[in-house]
């Protein structure tokens, strides 16, 4: 019998695996991630670059003194304040990146909401509109906390404000006596609104007035509040397809 050959393959020609998305394109690098988003970022802020650069520079010049001083040497303070330096740039782009993605959106409905969402703890938010104008499509968004409840219209036209009124009388109806703080925010650039880029340390920031299950009790309660959009909106109108693309936040 013949005796049949078996072929090894050759060191180095297997393939290496490659990361997919879930859509089947090809994923990319964290660096190759990087400097895209840095490049979208520089072409919407032209003081990103500056800035990164006067922050590495800076963290050098300030690791050579110090280690001039304690070691009488330059070279640590070089390489340490180089480390430095970077991770600084970095914390610079995502801030500045973030404003960018917000800038994007800015003025689009549904907005507000991608910024609420992007609060990683602290609020319970609510994934729909509570409050639509059938008309005008002006929405309202609501989150609930330790802080209490947060209501927060894209604006302040005369439709958003009695949306406003309407919801804190159905709050105020279904918490009875209860003493839960209410936020009314507003989203907008005038006197006494918040910027739509400042709004998740905004409700990050306020005073935590209920226990872990005051606040529990709160979001069962505000539970009973969600009625079915699909009612008070004409046909063929979805609501949530205004919402921004969340790829958009990313750049």
């Amino acid at each position: 019998m013949a005796r049949t050959s078996e072929t090894k393959p050759e060191k180095g020609s297997k393939k290496k695996k490659q990361k997919l998305n879930p859509d089947g394109t090809k994923k990319q690098g964290r660096v190759k991630q990087i400097i895209e988003v840095f490049k979208y970022t520089q072409e919407v802020d032209r003081t990103t670059l500056p800035w990164m650069i006067g922050a590495i520079l800076a963290a050098i010049v300030l690791g050579v003194v110090v280690s001039w001083l304690v070691l009488n040497s330059p070279w640590y303070g070089i390489f340490l304040g180089l480390a430095i330096g970077i991770l600084i740039a970095m914390m610079i782009l995502a801030r500045k990146a973030e404003r960018a993605a917000f800038g994007r959106i800015k003025g689009q409905s549904g907005a507000a909401l991608a910024a609420m969402q992007s609060i990683r703890r602290g609020w319970n938010v609510d994934e729909e509109p509570v409050q639509i104008d059938p008309r005008s499509q002006k929405m309202l968004f609501r989150a609930s906390g330790r802080a209490g409840i947060a209501m927060v219209a894209e604006d302040s036209s005369s439709i958003s404000m009695k949306m406003l009124e309407k919801e804190r009388r159905n709050i105020r109806r279904v918490l009875q006596h209860d003493n839960v703080p209410v936020h009314q925010i507003v989203v907008g650039d005038g006197d006494g609104e918040v910027a739509l880029h400042k709004l998740p340390s905004y409700m990050q920031r306020m005073k935590k007035q209920l226990t872990k299950d005051e606040a529990a009790q709160v979001t069962k309660r505000l539970n009973a509040l969600r009625r079915s959009l699909r009612q008070s909106i004409p046909k063929g109108v979805d609501p949530m397809r205004s919402r921004p693309n969340r790829k958009a936040m990313r750049g």
